[in-house]
This record gives C-alpha cells, structure tokens and sequence, in this order.
C-alpha cells in the first residue's frame, strides 16, 4: 500500500487503534472481580462463615495469642494479601519487561486469579479457609495481572494519545463492572423468585465474576501482538535470577528519575485517600447518615456508571489541559467531597446520591490519568517494572488512610470528622505533584513530549 505520494503508507496508526480497542477488554474482564466480588459480596458472605466456625457474632478465634472477632479476620485477609503483593510484584514486573510474548502473561495471571476467584463458590458452611485462600491469592493476581496490563498502555499507543486511551480503558473497565453488578444485583436481590437460598445466591454472583473474569480476558490474549523487550539489564543466569538482577539495577538507577519518583509518592498519598473514601463510604452511610441497604446499593451503581462517563470526561479534558493540570482539579473536587462529608445531613437522600455523582465523575478520571501520567516518565523497557512498584507501594502503603479513618473515628466516635480528615492525603498529594516537573520528567525518561503537558 503506497500514499498520495508514492511511499509506503504508515500502518502504525491502525494497528496501535486495533491493540487498543483488544486492551480495553482486559478493564472490562476484570471489573467484575472488584465489583461484585471485592466491593458487594465478599466482605459480608465471608464474615458470616468466620461467625458460623466460631458459634456465632461473639465467638472469637485464637491466633498467636489474640483473640479476634470473626468481622475481624476479614481485614486481616485483606492486610495479608497487600503485604503479598508488595513483595511479589516487582519481581515479577523485572520478568515481564523481558517477555515478548506480555498477552500470554498477562491472560495466565488472569486465568489463575480468576481460578482462586472461583473457589469461593465451594466455600460454605463453615469454611472461611478456603474463602480465605481465594481472597487473599485472587487479590495477589488480580494485582499481578494489572502490572502487566498497565506495562502495555506505553506499547500500544503514542505519548500525545496516552491519556485518551488510558481514561477510555478505566471507563470500559467501569461499564463492565457496572453491567455485570446489576444483574448480579438482580439475582441477589430476587433469590427467593429464582428458588435460591441468599448463599447460594451470593455465591453464584462471585463465581459469575470469576468467570467473567477469565472469559473476556480471552479477547486481549487473542488480539493484542507480541513486543519485543528492549533496553533489557544484561545480567547471568536463568529468567528468575536476571529479573531480579534487573529489579536490583533498576532500584539503584531510579535516582535518575526524580519527577518519576516523586509523582510516585504524590500518588501514594491522594490514592490512599481515594480508596479510604470508597471503602468507607457504605459504612458512613448507613452508620452515620441512616440510609437503608437499597440506597447504599443504588449509589454503588450509580457511581460505577457516572464513573464510565467521568473517565471519558477527565480524558478529553486532559487533552486540553494537560494530564497534571486536570489530576489537580480533579483533588481540589475530592476535598471539596471530604468537606461536604463533615455537613451532610442524615437521611437527606438526594444530597448522599449527589454526593456519589460527584464521587463518580472523579473516581474513574483521576486514576486513569494517573496511570497514563506515570507511563510519561518511566524509561522504555522498563514499563512493567515501574509499574510494579507503583502498584506494590500503593498496595503496601494502603492501610495509611484507613488507619487514619480509624483513629480519628475512635477519637471523635462520629464518621464525620474521620472522613473530613482524608483531605490531608489529597493536599499532600495535590502539593507533591505541584513539584513535578512534566517536561523534565518525560525527557529525563527518553519519551517524546506530548503537544499538550
């Protein structure tokens, strides 16, 4: 094929358009685990099976010498499998900048976690321990996966179009989760119609999850094309051995990246205070403003579909404002959210849901724009190592917020005032990216400066 001027049409911009529509289903795939699983079902299905071991709400298990209420065991999970993926997940980003063939990594990892997934399903009666190891290995290669799905994003598109197809996937991601909560919803919340007991109900939802999972992970693994490392460490032995001989380079050479590392720490903080609101949201709005289980499931899904449209938003905006500019109006809306926290007034429904349509329209922008951003300043070749540590830190260092929440809240015995005090992590994060550089960050990385910063 040969353009208007008799050379050899440039191919590149329809096969980048190809992998990127493939690279979205990989958001849309897993979603459904965060949704259905992490965010509705899980939590409440497990605490119950802790109760049934232990005789009830009052029982306690014996650990190491502490007694722990059942409720309680489910955090600890939780607080294991972040601990995991801190330690396992930039080895392995170290071997996956030396693999071509990333798609068939990627769909493993997806494949396996969505096998752990599925393994709640049989967990019943009193087994918490096979629910647990499901959660806390499901987790661990849920983030696994992400490293490696996130590694692709520098592949697959060029620095001027990273924020549109960052935004565009984390929307796809949202749509997908949404979808498959609604009718998981359905289902739950009409078991008695369809002959099911409210376990059974509950676990073929999380099992549909894990399926979903595995089966649309098909379509990256099919479409996405292999990329061949480069700029690899040159360091002896076997695979295992080189990536941690490359992960050892690569921690001493991370100096060279100042604005790098500093929006990595930037985000640590208004990350942390992101995930702290959304976890704790449900909880402050049934203990603190009064609302029933039906609005707190309606917001869920009212936020996950405001949140489609709240990534497309944020990307487009990024196009003309720059990725930096609009991640810093997007913090000045989450602490205009914390705020407003402190004076809403219980039982007033529409102002909690406009409180969620706001949460919506920043929840999804401001990751997807942080993961584009960071892929800016990381040197070629080593995407899926530095985005393993932007995921293992953000998993590591994930408890700051809660505990946060947790101190202020026992202090004050209100909800209020322990998620107004969430707003440090966004003005700390909000004045640590301040301090970033963009164009010398993408430089000192050896990308191309997009036309808009």
């Amino acid at each position: 094929m040969t353009d208007v001027d008799g050379g050899i049409a440039n191919l590149k911009p329809l096969e980048q358009a190809r992998e990127q529509k493939a690279w979205y289903w990989y958001d849309w795939a897993n979603s459904a685990y965060t949704t259905t699983i992490g965010t509705v079902f899980f939590g409440p299905y497990f605490i119950n099976l802790a109760e049934n071991a232990v005789g009830g709400e009052d029982g306690r298990f014996e650990v190491g010498g502490l007694s722990l209420p059942p409720d309680s065991l489910f955090f600890w999970l939780i607080t294991v499998s972040t601990i995991l993926s801190a330690l396992v997940l930039p080895p392995l980003g170290a071997y996956a900048d030396r693999v071509a063939n990333k798609k068939r990594l990627l769909a493993t990892l997806a494949w396996i976690g969505s096998f752990f997934a599925a393994l709640i399903f049989f967990a019943t009666g009193d087994n918490w321990q096979l629910a647990a190891v499901g959660i806390v290995l499901g987790n661990l290669f849920f983030g696994a996966a992400g490293v490696v799905n996130d590694s692709i994003l520098p592949l697959i598109s060029d620095e001027d179009d990273r924020d549109r197809v960052s935004s565009r996937g984390w929307a796809f991601g949202y749509l997908g989760g949404g979808l498959l909560l609604v009718l998981n919803l359905a289902v739950y919340l009409g078991h008695e119609a369809l002959g099911l007991d409210e376990a059974l109900a509950a676990r073929l939802c999380m099992l549909s999850a894990a399926v979903w999972w595995a089966g649309f992970t098909f379509i990256p693994f099919l479409r996405l094309n292999d990329h061949p490392p480069v700029a690899v460490e040159q360091v002896e032995g076997n695979a295992i051995r080189r990536s941690f001989g490359q992960l050892v380079a690569t921690l001493r050479d991370m100096r060279q990246y100042p604005m790098a590392l500093t929006f990595l720490i930037a985000y640590l903080f208004f990350n942390d205070g992101i995930q702290t609101v959304i976890a704790s949201a449900s909880v402050y709005g049934s203990e603190e403003l009064g609302h029933g289980q039906t609005i707190l499931i309606a917001t869920i899904l009212m936020v996950q579909f405001v949140a489609f449209g709240g990534a497309l938003l944020f990307g487009r905006l990024a196009g003309r404002m720059g990725a930096k500019r609009t991640i810093l109006m997007g913090l000045v809306i989450w602490c205009v959210i914390v705020t407003a926290g402190l004076f809403l007034p219980a039982g007033n429904v529409a102002l909690f849901l406009l409180m969620g349509v706001a949460i919506g329209i920043v929840l999804g922008g401001t990751q997807a724009l942080a993961r584009s951003y960071f892929s800016l300043l990381i040197p070629r070749g080593k995407e899926a190592e530095y985005f393993s540590f932007y995921h293992a830190m953000d998993r590591g260092t994930s408890w700051f917020g809660t505990a946060t929440f947790g101190i202020v809240l026992a202090i004050t015995d209100s909800y209020r005032p322990a998620l107004f005090a969430l707003i440090a992590f966004f003005v700390i994060g909000g004045l640590l990216l301040t301090r970033v550089d963009t164009e010398r960050g993408i430089r000192e990385a050896g990308n191309d400066v997009p036309a808009v910063i």
